[in-house]
């Protein structure tokens, strides 16, 4: 073969393996320079660790050429000739810039020119396959850290910590942490497209403008959008547009969106977005915003409803604060969820979980002792009332509190699409689910029909209230309280 043909081939090769694997492909190269010219070489870093080397240049003969290789790693020589016993030895430079990295030629018989220019020509492209493959490494570690950021940084807000969401960013704040109110949008998607759309539209500070994306930590298929309310990105020009024009185009996308709602108010974005993805999987254009009354905890008398929370909380005091913390992510997402987002075995999840039913005397498979834990532990999470009065006097009891004319309001207003409807028949069955602890299998042999009959149903029943059901969570919550209220109201 020709020096210019194998030149040619040497770009060619340069093209092609770019996104190869360049470990194979350069230790090839290398032989094929031994085959064709009996030379053989070695790449040495600054430090003067091998990088590469063939047969012929041993660990004796880079030792005999550590002075030459220290001048030209430490930039006194470009290049030099040497002889070392039977070998005549060639050394230049291929990267000036620190760190550098020098090209060692040896063989038995002089160096001819074409030798030495095929061999300078294929440590050059050795040397760049090299460095290709360390720079998709470091943009892989980066966009690996910057995802952990962005993550860390919604984490942050769902704890309503907007201190600890800008100290954790000192230096490079994010536009989004000076937005007064957001909506929140959880987009539905096969895993690989999130990755795929969280990349396309990162900027070079790893966040997304003024918006913030981030791959959901517990479910895959999940994709987190944090968007400043009334900015351009929440118009059909930005990201807002951007995302419902996605599930325009593309039938297997769905598209949750929360009300505007203060920044620090997050977690409670994050619920009414999740809700609308449920409610939007069953509508024609497979997007739709969150339409629901306030949250049952605001809606209690604030005094009363404090007094019976922190009557069923007090045996949680004792405990670990990671042990409360998981039970309230356990409340709201699968344990297996849980136990990926912080890290942990799903066992250790299991066993936190069991302090806390020794310590209240409660099960926690039971979906209604799930619902009264997850409402006192939101009711504890609001502003306490004022006055001398507060703390005092006997704590009510949940029943009381949802005998009230507000909580009835709350559940006449949850169950009106049922009844408005004409879906009397999905009451029946949300009511025959919840009494069988959200089994569906049972709730079928309940009702004599089939368990895909069951969660038709639920999947109906989604969309008319609003609600995530499938999956266990606040959605179920506010279903049982519901249910229990319409129950005891004359």
């Amino acid at each position: 073969m020709s020096t210019s043909r194998i030149l040619d081939d040497l770009l060619r090769h340069l093209r092609l393996s770019a996104s190869q694997d360049t470990e194979s492909e350069s230790r090839r190269l290398a032989d094929r320079l031994r085959r064709q010219t009996g030379a053989d070489i070695a790449l040495v870093d600054g430090e003067g660790a091998v990088d590469l080397a063939t047969p012929g240049i041993t660990a004796n003969v880079l030792a005999a050429l550590r002075p030459v290789l220290g001048q030209l790693a430490g930039g006194r020589l470009a290049a030099a000739a040497t002889q070392t016993g039977e070998l005549h030895v060639r050394c230049e430079v291929l990267r000036r810039e620190s760190p550098r990295t020098v090209l060692v030629v040896a063989a038995r018989s002089p160096l001819t020119r074409e030798t030495i220019t095929l061999a300078s020509h294929t440590g050059t492209v050795i040397d760049a396959l090299r460095r290709v493959r360390y720079a998709d490494e470091l943009a892989h570690r980066y966009n690996r850290a910057a995802r952990r950021l962005r993550l860390a940084v919604f984490m942050a807000l769902m704890a309503g910590d907007l201190a600890l969401a800008r100290r954790m960013t000192t230096g490079a704040v994010p536009p989004l942490l000076d937005a007064e109110r957001i909506r929140l949008h959880v987009l539905h998607c096969p895993p690989p497209d999130r990755d795929r759309i969280a990349e396309r539209y990162q900027d070079s500070s790893g966040y997304h403008g003024r918006s913030l994306m981030l791959r959901c930590p517990v479910y895959d298929s999940h994709l987190i959008c944090l968007i400043p309310d009334g900015g351009r990105e929440d118009g059909e020009d930005g990201l807002g547009g951007l995302l419902r024009s996605l599930v325009g185009d593309e039938p297997r996308y769905a598209l949750g969106i929360s009300e505007p709602r203060p920044l620090a108010a997050t977690a409670e974005a994050y619920e009414q977005a999740r809700h609308a993805l449920a409610a939007a999987r069953h509508t024609p254009d497979r997007a739709a915003p969150y339409h629901g009354s306030a949250p049952l905890a605001r809606l209690l008398p604030r005094e009363q409803a404090h007094a019976w929370a922190r009557t069923l909380l007090r045996p949680l005091e004792s405990l670990p604060r990671l042990t409360v913390d998981v039970t309230r992510l356990a409340l709201s997402f699968p344990r297996s969820g849980v136990a990926r987002l912080l890290g942990i075995s799903r066992n250790t999840v299991t066993a936190h979980l069991r302090r806390v039913e020794e310590a209240l005397g409660s099960d926690l498979h039971d979906v209604h002792c799930r619902a009264d834990l997850t409402l006192a532990l939101t009711v504890s999470g609001l502003p306490a009332p004022g006055g001398a009065s507060a703390g005092e006097g006997p704590a009510p009891s949940l029943g009381a509190l949802l005998a009230t004319e507000e909580a009835a309001t709350w559940a006449r207003a949850f169950l009106m699409p049922l009844h408005d409807g004409g879906q009397r028949h999905l009451l029946q069955t949300l009511r025959a689910w919840v009494d069988s602890d959200t089994d569906a299998q049972r709730t079928a042999r309940t009702l004599d029909m089939s368990r895909t009959t069951v969660r038709t149903h639920l999947r109906a029943a989604e969309r008319l209230l609003n609600r995530d059901l499938l999956a266990s969570g606040p959605g179920t919550h506010d279903l049982v309280h519901a249910l229990r209220v319409t129950d005891c109201a004359p």
